[in-house]
C-alpha cells in the first residue's frame, strides 16, 4: 500500500510523534481522571492504559499524529511547542469521542487489535464516555481563560460539527445505490479533514497567530486529511488485518461507499457495471446475510473494484491531496525546520502502512 512515494525521514517522524505523545499524555490522563466512575476506567481502557480487567496495560493508543501537528502548529506561529499542549489534548479528546461513537454505529468489534469499548462495556458506556470526552475537550481549552483560547474553542467546535456531519453522510450513503465522487470527497473532508485541519491550526491560535495564518495551516491539514482518508479507504478494503486491527474487507462488510467503490462505480465499463449490479443486490440483503458471505465473495467484489480502476484512482487522489497540502505551506512564513517537519509528517500519513 504505497499511494505516494516520497522519501520518509522515519527518524524525524518517530521523534515528532513521540514528542506529541510524551507531552500530551500526562495532561490527557489528568483530564480523563476527572470523569466519574465507571467512565474514567472505560475511557482508560479505550486509550489502552488498562486492560478489560482494569489492570495496567500498554496498549496501542494510536499514532498521535494530531497531537504532533498541534505542537508543530504552535512552533509555526513562533511559540514554544508546550503552548500547543491544551490544543493537542482537546483535539485528541474529540478524535476519541468520534471513535467511540463510530465503533458503535459501524458495529466494529476491534480497534487497535483489542475489543472495542461497546463490545466490552456495552453501548451505553460507549455513548456516555464519548459525550464526556467531547465535553472535556472544550473544558480543557476554556479553562485557559484567554481570548486565544476562545478562538481555539470556536475552531474546535466547528470542526466537531463538521466531523459529525461527515459521519451522518457516511451512514446515509450506505443505504444509497449511487454516491458521486464529489459527495464522497465532501463527506471525507468533513469526517476526517476537518479535525486534522483543526489540529494543525489550534496550537498556532493558542500562540497568538492571526486568522490568515491559522486558516492557511487549516488548508494544509484539510487536504492532508483527505489524503489520509484516501489511504484509509484503500486499507479498508485491501489492508492486512494484522496491520489495521480490523477484519478483512472491513469496509465491504459494512457496505461503505468509500472512494475506491465510488470511483469504480463512476468509471463505466464492464467491471463497473457488474459491480453496480452486485452492490445493488447487496443493498437489499440483511446484515445477517452480508455477515454470512464467504471470503471469496468479498474478494470478488474487491477484484471488480480494482478492475474498474477504483484502487488506482484512489491511490492517485491520495497523491493529489498530499501535493495540495504541501503547497499550502508555501503561503505563509514559518521556520524552515517546522516546514520540513510538517512535510515529513504529511509523507508519513500518506505512505503509512497502517
Amino acid at each position: 500500500m504505497n499511494p505516494a512515494s516520497p522519501a520518509i525521514d522515519t527518524e524525524s517522524v518517530t521523534a515528532l510523534l513521540e514528542r506529541g505523545r510524551t507531552l500530551a499524555t500526562p495532561v490527557l490522563r489528568a483530564a480523563v481522571g476527572r470523569l466519574a466512575p465507571p467512565m474514567d476506567t472505560v475511557a482508560a481502557y479505550h486509550f489502552g492504559w488498562i486492560d478489560a480487567t482494569g489492570k495496567p496495560a500498554s496498549g496501542d493508543s494510536g499514532k498521535a499524529v494530531r497531537p504532533a501537528l498541534a505542537l508543530l502548529s504552535a512552533e509555526a506561529a513562533g511559540a514554544a511547542p508546550e503552548v500547543g499542549i491544551p490544543g493537542a489534548v482537546a483535539v485528541e479528546l474529540v478524535h476519541n469521542f468520534s471513535l467511540l461513537h463510530d465503533d458503535l454505529m459501524d458495529g466494529d468489534e476491534q480497534r487497535r487489535h483489542r475489543d472495542t469499548v461497546w463490545k466490552v462495556h456495552g453501548p451505553a458506556q460507549a455513548i456516555l464516555v464519548g459525550d464526556a470526552l467531547f465535553a472535556l475537550a472544550n473544558e480543557i481549552l476554556l479553562e485557559l481563560g484567554t481570548v486565544d483560547a476562545g478562538r481555539a474553542t470556536r475552531r474546535l467546535t466547528l470542526a466537531t460539527r463538521k466531523l459529525i456531519d461527515g459521519q451522518a453522510q457516511d451512514i446515509s450513503y450506505e443505504h444509497r445505490e449511487r454516491v458521486t465522487v464529489e459527495e464522497c470527497l465532501e463527506m471525507e473532508g468533513n469526517k476526517t479533514g476537518a479535525l486534522l485541519a483543526c489540529a494543525v491550526s489550534i496550537g498556532a491560535v493558542l500562540g497568538g497567530a492571526d486568522d490568515r495564518t491559522a486558516d492557511t495551516l487549516e488548508k494544509y491539514g484539510y487536504h492532508l486529511g483527505l489524503a489520509f482518508q484516501a489511504v484509509d479507504d484503500l486499507l479498508g478494503i485491501w489492508g492486512d488485518p494484522e496491520a489495521t486491527g480490523k477484519q478483512t474487507w472491513s469496509d465491504l462488510r459494512q457496505r461503505k461507499k468509500s472512494l475506491p467503490v465510488v470511483a469504480a462505480l463512476a468509471a463505466g465499463g464492464p467491471a463497473s457495471e457488474r459491480l453496480a449490479q452486485i452492490l445493488a443486490a447487496d443493498a437489499k440483503k440483511s446484515e445477517t446475510e452480508i455477515a454470512d458471505f464467504t471470503e471469496e465473495e468479498f474478494a470478488s467484489r474487491a477484484a471488480l473494484i480494482e478492475e474498474a480502476g477504483g484502487r488506482e484512482w484512489t491511490s492517485q487522489e491520495a497523491r493529489r491531496q498530499h501535493a495540495t497540502a504541501i503547497a499550502a505551506l508555501d503561503e505563509i512564513d514559518m521556520p524552515e525546520k517546522v516546514r520540513a517537519q510538517l512535510v515529513a509528517l504529511a509523507d508519513f500519513v500518506v505512505v503509512r502502512e497502517r
